[in-house]
């Protein structure tokens, strides 16, 4: 959804990437940014998997590397490879967040060749050997300390990673020698695709399923059955999503949602710890372009798969007076924070000057998950 921003100056940025789209129409064949993953090989709505396609790299100390691509930040290179356009990512180009690699032909030689036809080699990767540890606190969550992810992403990794093309790609890293992601089902390297486990959530009211693979705090990685990757905290910036200078979008779960594993209106963090199911984040925006032609108005200028945890609590009042449910629309939470029935669940987090969450706090948490399937608007 489009957003207006009240605060702060213009956003120069964005203002640019119009015009120049608009200077360079996209190739006629070029559809938009759809809502449904467009590379998917196959997805289940129903029991939350998607297949994938599967790149091969490699990566110092552990070799062959296994990975999958979600973004890229240049409209047509996404369009190309039916993956989410994420403009945003650009911003954090020059940080830690975004790994350097370089690409060589597929017999060994340093030579002109693309992502398509070469081997890209990655800075860092992955060690999957490790053993989850997810442990409840008291009210289950906050959780305990203790907890921490299996997968750990060494010094060089992060997801992001650019080949000096002035693209910043999304690419996580899935398997390698030392084992495979949580998230992975099964793995086809003879035909070269991965399934993988989806989590649900909702934006505006719609069913979301998002491929949630890495975070930057090793506890929530733990939650999410995920990768702990560090460097991603070095994206600009918590609290802040303005596409100016912003690589990061929020994310809003809801701490103390109704409980119940057949609750009709489950939701929460702590309910997810207590294994009831998915915490059924809300999303703030998603990486829909419907209209190539008309970029000032894509919802995919405010996306990326960056998602800045703002959480938020219900209040005993408002619990005890019945008023707790499920919550689906980040417009929604707006009112219910403004009325005084939500509360931030990080109060001194870096506040949101986005008008459709103000106030609003992150809690300096970043997790990657790239929106699979959005359900189209009524």
């Amino acid at each position: 959804m489009k957003r207006k921003y009240q605060v702060r100056i213009p956003v120069t940025a964005l203002v640019l990437i119009a015009l120049t789209l608009a200077v360079n129409p996209f190739p006629a064949t070029a559809q938009g940014i759809p809502s449904t993953f467009a590379s998917a090989i196959a997805l289940d709505k129903v029991n939350h998997t998607v297949t994938l396609p599967l790149f091969r790299g490699q990566a110092p100390g552990v070799g062959d590397v296994f990975y999958i691509l979600t973004e890229s930040s240049d409209f047509n290179d996404a369009v190309k490879r039916g993956v989410n356009w994420a403009p945003k990512l650009k911003n954090a180009l020059f940080t830690a967040a975004v790994q350097n690699a370089h690409i060589s032909k597929s017999d060994g030689e340093e030579g002109s060749v693309s992502l398509d036809d070469g081997v890209v080699h990655f800075a860092g990767s992955v060690d999957f050997s490790g053993t989850r540890v997810l442990l409840p606190g008291p009210d289950l969550f906050p959780l305990n300390p203790a907890s921490h992810a299996g997968p750990v992403g060494d010094p060089n990794y992060s997801p992001l990673f650019t080949t000096g093309n002035g693209i910043v790609y999304n690419g996580e890293h899935i398997a390698n020698k030392t084992g495979m992601h949580g998230k992975v089902i099964s793995l086809d390297v003879a035909n070269m695709q991965v399934t993988l486990r989806l989590t649900a959530g909702f934006y505006l009211h719609r069913n979301v399923l998002y491929l949630s693979t890495e975070s930057s705090v090793t506890q929530i990685a733990a939650l999410e059955n995920a990768t702990f990757a560090p460097n991603l905290a070095a994206a600009p910036e918590a609290g802040d999503d303005f596409p100016s200078v912003s690589a990061r979008e929020p994310i809003i779960p809801i701490v103390n949602g109704p409980m119940g594993a057949n609750n009709p209106d489950r939701q929460g963090l702590r309910s997810a710890v207590a294994g009831e199911g998915d915490p059924l984040n809300i999303i703030r925006e998603e990486p829909e372009c419907s209209d190539p032609h008309n970029p000032a108005v894509c919802s995919a200028l405010e996306y990326s798969p960056l998602w800045d945890v703002h959480p938020v609590l219900w209040t005993q009042a408002a619990i005890d007076a019945g008023l707790r449910h499920r919550v689906t629309s980040h417009q929604d939470v707006e009112v219910l924070f403004d009325a005084g029935q939500l509360v931030s669940a990080a109060p001194t987090g870096p506040e949101n000057f986005d008008p459709e969450i103000l106030g609003l706090r992150a809690a300096g948490v970043i997790v990657n998950c790239p929106p699979i399937f959005v359900e189209p608007a009524p």
